[in-house]
């Protein structure tokens, strides 16, 4: 898959180890993904993998430092693309997620696997640290749509912002069980517009 990179930095190796993990939890069960279907997936020796990463616990850290890094850039984004209106910034960060997921469906299998863990790896402390930064980002918005008017004050912020997540995780969780990531994108305009009817200020 990646024989042409000979000349590629540590840096640039790493990356690509994270991409070839990710598309192969796209088509497989995460637990089931070992060192060995990784370097093969990338023509690589387990000697060459484990030159960038001394185990398989580092990659998965790298992974989800990875998903977490581009999510919140992403979702920070969409965040800029309404600032006149957090119920719109809303909806924007909405799509934006369901986005993300449709173009890496193995991100939510990783994610999910992850939080199953018994033990308490990095990897799964990185995970509650991006839910903990997205849920930071919603409260905020939350908050700034009651003081502008646009949200019911009477709104529970923080049920409302992991009411939010949820919301996602379903519509995520039901488009993988049928093995369909891309029906997302046509029902999620609908489903934001529901969980907006119970927020929204109707003046």
């Amino acid at each position: 898959m990646h024989s042409k990179s000979k000349n590629l930095s540590a840096d640039q190796r790493r990356a690509i180890t994270v991409e070839a993990v990710i598309e192969l939890a796209g088509k497989q069960n995460p637990g089931d993904i070992t060192t060995a279907a990784i370097a093969k997936h990338m023509n690589l020796t387990q000697g060459a993998l484990f030159r960038h990463f001394p185990s398989k616990d580092a990659v998965w850290q790298a992974v989800m430092e990875w998903v977490a890094e581009r999510l919140l850039a992403r979702i920070d984004q969409a965040i800029r693309q309404a600032p006149e209106s957090p119920l719109l910034a809303l909806e924007s960060v909405f799509i934006t997620h369901i986005e993300f997921v449709v173009a890496h469906p193995g991100v939510p299998r990783m994610l999910f696997g992850e939080l199953q863990r018994a033990e308490d790896t990095q990897a799964k402390q990185m995970v509650r640290t991006l839910l903990a930064s997205y849920g930071e980002r919603l409260v905020t918005l939350i908050e700034s749509g009651k003081t502008v008017g646009e949200l019911v004050p009477e709104v529970d912020t923080v049920a409302a912002a992991t009411l939010f997540i949820g919301t996602i995780q379903g519509l995520v969780m039901q488009s993988l069980l049928a093995g369909k990531p891309q029906s997302m994108l046509s029902q999620a305009a609908g489903v934001f517009a529901i969980y907006r009817r119970g927020i929204e200020r109707v003046v």
